[in-house]
């Protein structure tokens, strides 16, 4: 796939992000397959769990207010390692793996986000996004609010946040999940101004 084909549109062109499609092999009993290419008869033969990808363009980014007693701070990768922990008991990301990821291509320690309440001191949420200097593409990774706080609009906070920090270095920003979620991420994502949704099936064979 070149640059272009990816940029005409990114939600269709791929189910991950352009740096990762050029950079991560799939396994060979894996493979994913667009909406429009899919059929049922693949399920005879695979195990299928169907991901969403959503691009924004950056152009405009909402404002959010949060109270006075709400700040981003600087965490360290423990912390963040046991948050996600918390917020998502069938997820595991490692401090070594977070450690690694620092030194990788498309880190920007100005997209690792902790909001965190002064007052109660404690983490209410934390986002992790990428960016590709490359072709300019940002990418939304790891968002999670604490179980206490959810439904309080600190997911869209994260994400506006997220939004608002590459809209000074990137020309754009997809994210992907899960469909079958009961949070419904999808939701939150196209309230905050993501579009062209694009259904990837990813298929495991059996």
């Amino acid at each position: 796939m070149t640059k272009e084909e990816y940029l005409f549109n990114p939600s269709w062109a791929s189910s991950l992000s352009y740096w990762r499609t050029c950079n991560y092999k799939m396994p060979d009993n894996m493979k994913d397959v667009r909406e429009d290419e899919f059929s049922e008869e693949l399920l005879l033969e695979f195990n299928d769990e169907p991901y969403f990808k959503l691009t924004h363009d950056l152009q405009v980014v909402d404002d959010y207010e949060i109270p006075s007693n709400y700040e981003f701070i600087n965490c360290s990768s423990e912390d963040y390692s046991k948050h996600i922990r918390s917020c998502y008991p069938d997820e595991f990301i490692s401090v070594e793996d977070l450690e690694e990821y620092k030194k990788g291509p498309l880190y920007d320690g100005d997209l690792w986000l902790c909001l965190y309440d002064k007052e109660r001191e404690e983490i209410l949420a934390t986002g992790i996004a990428e960016l590709d200097p490359d072709i300019k593409e940002g990418y939304l990774d790891w968002i999670q609010v604490s179980k206490a706080y959810r439904r309080r609009g600190l997911g869209r906070v994260i994400v506006l946040e997220l939004l608002r920090r590459l809209h000074k270095k990137a020309d754009f920003a997809t994210v992907s999940g899960r469909v079958k979620n009961d949070s419904k991420p999808e939701v939150l994502y196209e309230a905050c101004g993501f579009k062209d949704k694009v259904i990837w099936h990813i298929l495991t064979k059996k």
